[in-house]
């Protein structure tokens, strides 16, 4: 892996980890900070005995939001050259799963960040919120997209009008969050499921990854069609020759990603 200022990654077994390194400032997310998870996620995806990545934050928060220091001063046209969101564009684009592990503060972009994994596993004292409207912003990186279609125009308004946090427990109860843990737990219980989830046979997690959030975009008859596409797909892997072969020995199937 490259050598990385603001983020830490390992790999345990079939796990890559991704860890926010900037307990100081709570994490907050600057480009370059961005830009090295992105870099993080992609090799992770590239290698084949990486199945599934665990994103996570050190200290005491996830990500309390964005670097303001480094946006106060911008101005509308050099952002616009700087296309500063083509990394978060990237993130969509990763094929294995993506669990995020939320303790303390997920605001702004860090809310951002949490979001665009596949799934949360949260603290149960974590919270979450888009306080942009009190800086006189709004989410730029996903939020307004990805809040609305997880709980609908009314409440995704109501939190990112008012910029009101929302309790780990709320979240859950929204869809936004998997499951709540209790904080000393977190890690051991997202690490628990990633490890189970590991052991899946990958290109049918990656397929399905592909087909459910299609899902969110298509209409039921187009996204069924995608999904028989992917479902068909599937009989020409050694892997489904395996997890069939393996239920009728009455035996664990052992799936390579072929």
């Amino acid at each position: 892996m490259d050598n990385f200022m603001m983020i830490e990654t390992g790999v345990q077994g079939k796990i890559g980890l991704i860890t926010l390194n900037r307990p100081k400032v709570l994490n907050a997310l600057n480009r370059q900070m961005i830009h090295e998870i992105v870099q993080a996620l992609e090799e992770f995806d590239r290698r084949d005995d990486v199945r599934v990545t665990v994103l996570s934050g050190k200290g005491r928060a996830f990500a309390a939001g964005a670097d303001i220091e480094e946006m106060a001063d911008e101005d509308a046209i050099h952002m616009e050259w700087m296309n500063q969101f083509a990394d978060w564009d990237r993130i969509s684009m990763i094929k294995k799963p993506v669990i995020g592990a939320v303790h303390g503060f997920a605001l702004g972009g860090g809310f951002e960040l949490a979001l665009a994994c596949d799934l949360l596993f949260a603290a149960d004292q974590a919270q979450f919120g888009f306080p942009e409207v009190n800086l006189g912003v709004m989410p730029g990186a996903g939020g307004t997209q990805r809040l609305t279609k997880l709980i609908g125009k009314t409440k995704a308004l109501e939190y990112i009008w008012t910029g009101e946090t929302m309790t780990a427990s709320k979240a859950e109860k929204l869809g936004i969050v998997s499951r709540l843990v209790a904080p000393e737990l977190l890690i051991e219980e997202t690490m628990r499921f990633a490890a189970s989830l590991a052991e899946k046979a990958p290109l049918s997690i990656r397929f399905s990854k592909e087909a459910v959030y299609k899902a969110l975009d298509y209409s039921v008859y187009e996204g069924m069609q995608y999904e028989r596409k992917n479902f068909s797909l599937l009989f020409s892997s050694e892997d489904q020759k395996e997890g069939m072969r393996a239920f009728k020995e009455k035996r664990l199937p052992l799936f390579k990603g072929k």
